[in-house]
Order: structure tokens, then sequence, then C-alpha cells
């Protein structure tokens, strides 16, 4: 449970940190609607900044490096295989497709997107991660979840989150006042376009949302 407590916690300091340079919310309120001390998201982001930003700096030229030797046909999962292979590295999808996006480099070559199906009560799968919260690649394990957030005076707020259980990124999130089926299948709508070649092994409490 420990683990997955710190996931959860993991999942909420990355939303702050959207929410807030993407939708320009306070830092502050958003800790406080998330019951999180100020102080801990701050810490949380510091230490993730600087060890990215270091390993960032070292990526780019072989990514650079690499997209010019196989003539542009690199897409991101093909970029990562090529140099985990020859640098003995352990690099995730996820790293590589947004360094990739802020390079603005890409394959010639797109693949199809495939189509996407909301489960039902009758066809969801059993749960076959068996609570093994851990993964070493991104793209295989994301886990949902939908924190309350309460603020003002009888105020509520929820936040539907998938994490990756590869490198603990947040995959997508969607902010909203209502607990609903619309809340989770709009994060997973988000989640597809964003990754449309993943196929992660889902993992949720399976509440009512989720069916």
């Amino acid at each position: 449970m420990a683990v997955l407590s710190q996931i959860k916690y993991d999942a909420i300091y990355q939303a702050i940190q959207e929410l807030h340079e993407k939708e320009n919310y306070p830092i502050q309120k958003l800790c406080d609607i998330s019951g999180i001390q100020r102080s801990s998201y701050y810490k949380w982001r510091n230490r993730q900044v600087n060890a990215n930003a270091l390993f960032n700096t070292k990526l780019i030229p072989l990514i650079k490096e690499a997209y010019q030797e196989r003539d542009g046909i690199l897409g991101y999962r093909q970029m990562t295989i090529k140099l985990n292979r020859e640098y003995n590295l352990t690099l995730n999808y996820k790293r590589i497709y947004r360094l990739m996006k802020i390079l603005h480099i890409q394959s010639v070559c797109r693949k199809k997107r495939k189509a996407y199906i909301h489960s039902t009560p009758e066809t969801t799968a059993e749960n076959i991660l068996n609570r093994e919260f851990s993964s070493n690649n991104f793209g295989e394990k994301w886990l949902t979840d939908v924190t309350e957030m309460k603020y003002g005076i009888g105020g509520k707020a929820y936040l539907s989150a998938i994490l990756d259980l590869g490198d603990k990124s947040i995959v997508a999130f969607v902010l909203g006042h209502s607990n609903n089926n619309e809340l989770v299948f709009k994060t997973f709508d988000i989640a597809h376009k964003e990754y449309p070649d993943a196929s992660p092994l889902f993992h949720s409490d399976r509440g009512f949302q989720y069916t």
C-alpha cells in the first residue's frame, strides 16, 4: 500500500504542475485543494527538474545524431530501442517522445490510428496486474484513479488521472466537478490521442466510473 500511496502523491504533484503551467492556476490554491503542503510540492518539483534537465541535455545530441543517421525514419519507439541498445541505457518511450516533440522531430512514416472502444461491465477484463505496481517500460502498465478535492465551503472537485508505472509520469488528467463516467472516459480519450500506439494494461479500483 505504501508504493501505491506514493504513486498517487506523484500523480497529484504532476497534476498540480500541469494545471499551473497550462491553465495558470495558482500553486498555493492547487495545493490547498489537494491537501498537499506547498513546500512538499516544491521539493518534489525541484528534484524532478534538476535530474531530468541534466539527463535531457545529454540525450538531445544522441537523438539528433540517430535521426540524421537513419534519414528521419525513426519514430519515438524505434529511437528509444536504438538508444537503449547502442548506449546501454534504460530509456522509456515517453521521455524520447517528449524530447522529439520539443526538437520538432518525427518519423516520415505515420502509423494508422487504432480504433478506441470504451469497455462495458460485460467486457471488463479481470485485474491481471495482481497489485504488481511496477514496470520498466513506458506504455506497459497504466494506473488510473479519481481523487476528491475539497475547497471553500462545501466545494468539491475531482481529479481523474492516468499514471504510467514505468516512469511514474502523468499520461493524462482531467479536473471536473462531477465524479462520473464522462470524467474518466475523457481522461482515457486524452491519453489515447496523445499516445495512440500505446497498448497498456490498466489498473483501477473498479469504481462505478469505470464501467
